[in-house]
């Protein structure tokens, strides 16, 4: 029989030495856990990052999901990469001491952002930029969060964010211990989505509902739900809207409110259905399409409440098949039109091939990409000899290339936006809007072959050879070939 490893001595000292790691300073002391600062005995070359040891405060009477939740991040963290995550080192065995070693990052988080709110708008819309960009990696790993929310948010200096504290996320490779093992909501009471409050623990649309709490608090200074205490209170984000933000802070604009209250929708299949499509809407606030949440001013009458709250006691959430699902089921779909240099003829196979991809993607977003060549040194010329605006004209040609398609394909709710970039480089545009965006797969003609082009290279070729995402370039079809007849012969 193997012995059981001898547990370590508790409290924990600075100098101790736990598992070739050594306890330099207690950084912070929670209710849940001790962070510490450690460095190890031994250095490895291929570390060069300041570590961090998170160990769970065990002095018996906790809350067993507490215990849990830290096996699951135990579980969890070391299956996630990327920058919006810590670098996972070392985890310790629990019959001898649980912990978490990671890179300490070293960033404060948003949590004090709350006492200063409400933030100017450009601030809460870069903050709200940053994290869906981090929700979107995080979902395309298979992993919805749980519990986003500003202290669980860590800013550095250039802006980015890195997620932290994975004790409630799901993934969908590994065993979810807290549905195994209890039945009550698992979440933070202001931020938790209606699908939470009803057990539903695998839609990455939940993340999105809190990000929309945050955004509401930063902007506001307030709760869109307040501060609920108990089941029956949380509940009540079944039927019971919040405040629209307009009605306390006038001065924000329409196209904040329609996200925000987009985000906030009580049936997940009513909010934005993926991070990137909410990143895409808060980058670009002009393509905001506006619809009757935009314009509200205050919460719906009783009669209203009461349909929604009969509606919400018997109402089961359609909960997604798995994370990876739900984010495979709305891709981003980027359509890079040259309006003003392209023959009609591959304008009309460039839509005939889009619109095939959104007859096979129902849950796509499509975004129309115009590029307005701007000169690298030098003025450029705004307008035409009418006075009329080029980017105006070349965002009218873009939605009359559209136009066609909307009479076959319903895109509605903000599923078709528009985008005219100046830049003096169209592919180099291109492929930073695909990149910034989270573009999916990216639609785009090439034109008829030139000496000049095959010298420089063209523009689709250098997206298809820089871009991350699937390209599809599309082509004029050829000319029928004239009939010969006999006489001709």
């Amino acid at each position: 029989m193997t012995e059981a490893p001898s547990p370590i001595p508790y409290p924990l000292q600075p100098g101790q030495v736990l598992d070739g790691f050594v306890l330099e300073e207690r950084l912070h002391q929670g209710g849940m856990a001790n962070l510490w600062k450690v460095r190890r005995e031994t250095p490895l070359p291929n570390e060069a990052f300041p570590l961090i040891m998170k160990v769970p405060r065990i002095k018996g009477g906790e809350d067993p999901a507490s215990i849990v939740g830290f096996e699951v991040e135990q579980m969890i963290l070391p299956a996630l990469k990327g920058p919006h995550v810590p670098r996972f080192v070392a985890r310790g065995d629990w019959r001898r001491q649980a912990y978490i070693v990671m890179e300490h990052i070293q960033a404060d988080s948003l949590r004090p952002l709350l006492d200063r709110a409400p933030l100017p708008l450009v601030e809460v819309v870069e903050i709200g930029i940053q994290v869906a960009h981090a929700l979107t990696d995080l979902h395309h790993q298979h992993l919805v969060h749980l519990d986003i929310k500003p202290s669980n948010i860590l800013r550095r200096a250039d802006g980015s964010v890195v997620l932290v504290d994975f004790g409630l996320s799901r993934h969908d490779f590994l065993p979810d211990l807290l549905e195994e093992e209890f039945s009550l909501p698992m979440g933070t009471g202001p931020y938790m989505s209606p699908e939470q409050v009803q057990f539903v623990r695998n839609d990455p649309r939940s993340d999105l509902f809190a990000l929309g709490v945050m955004l509401y608090h930063l902007a506001t200074g307030e709760r869109p739900f307040g501060q609920p205490t108990s089941v029956r209170q949380l509940r009540r984000r079944l039927y019971v809207e919040p405040i629209p933000p307009r009605a306390i802070r006038p001065e924000l604009p329409p196209w904040f409110q329609e996200v925000v209250l987009h985000c906030l929708e009580v049936r997940a299949e009513r909010r934005y259905q993926s991070a990137t499509q909410l990143a895409l809407d808060l980058q670009r606030p002009d393509a905001v399409p506006l619809t009757a949440r935009a314009h509200r001013v205050e919460r719906s009458g009783l009669v209203r409440r009461f349909k929604r709250w009969f509606l919400a006691m018997g109402a089961e959430p359609q909960a997604p098949v798995s994370v990876g699902a739900q984010v495979a089921r709305s891709p981003v779909i980027m359509a890079a039109v040259d309006v003003q240099g392209a023959s009609e003829g591959l304008l009309e196979a460039l839509r005939d091939v889009v619109q095939r991809l959104l007859a096979t993607e129902p849950g796509a977003r499509l975004a129309c990409v115009g590029v307005m060549k701007t000169a690298r040194i030098g003025m450029d010329e705004l307008t035409d000899a009418q006075g009329r605006s080029h980017h105006v004209q070349q965002l009218i040609a873009l939605k009359n290339w559209a136009h066609p398609m909307t009479h076959g394909l319903a895109l509605e709710d903000g599923r078709l936006t528009f985008h005219v970039l100046e830049a003096p480089d169209a592919a180099d545009a291109l492929i930073e809007f695909a990149a910034r965006t989270g573009v999916d797969h990216v639609v785009m003609g090439a034109r008829g072959s030139s000496a000049l082009r095959r010298y420089l290279g063209s523009v689709s070729t250098q997206v298809v050879t820089q871009c991350t995402c699937t390209v599809t370039v599309v082509r004029e079809p050829p000319l029928p070939e004239p009939a010969v007849t006999p006489a001709a012969r």
